[in-house]
């Protein structure tokens, strides 16, 4: 029997007889998707400071969607091509997730935009360095973050991009 998940790190509902070890979305650990009937975001106001966090947080994982969507495109095998591709749709769902908190419309991300190599390797190599770049800037963020539901989502998303650099760590 179907049973509705629904993720509380970006909000996407998950239909299946089971939970996912991970949600399929954004990645967010298994911990976080919650029964159907059991989920509700709650408001949060949201100081300057992660105002400000997260609107810079949206840069990255707009820029970063955009990588891996040129990489993607450049890439040479269905393996490859999967992995890019799954990729950029988990940064754009982290970029539309943040726009829940910002109350705001999720920018458009250009999927042909040439922001990459023509090299896998170069290519793995720039990813390993935007997910390294973003797990530093989320764990800051997470520390500065005064409303508790701001500060958990960092700190999923900091899991999250971790396991990003450890599939790049393999593919090296």
């Amino acid at each position: 029997m179907l049973k509705v998940f629904r993720c509380w790190i970006c909000g996407e509902t998950y239909l299946g007889e089971e939970k996912p070890t991970d949600c399929p979305y954004c990645g967010a650990d298994k911990e976080f998707l919650k029964p159907g009937e059991e989920y509700e975001l709650p408001e949060v106001e949201l100081t300057e400071r992660s105002k400000e966090n997260l609107e810079e947080a949206l840069e990255l994982e707009v820029d970063n969607a955009t990588f891996y969507y040129c990489a993607y495109n450049k890439a040479d095998d269905t393996r490859t091509e999967g992995m890019f591709k799954r990729l950029a749709k988990v940064e754009a769902e982290h970029a539309e997730a943040i726009c829940l908190f910002l109350d705001r419309e999720e920018p458009e991300i250009d999927k042909h935009i040439e922001k990459c190599s023509e090299d896998f390797i170069e290519n793995v190599e720039d990813a390993h360095s935007r997910e390294s770049r973003a797990i530093e800037h989320y764990r800051k963020f997470a520390e500065e973050a005064e409303e508790p539901r701001v500060q958990e989502f960092f700190e999923a998303l900091v899991e999250i991009e971790t396991d990003h650099l450890e599939l790049h760590e393999s593919e090296l």
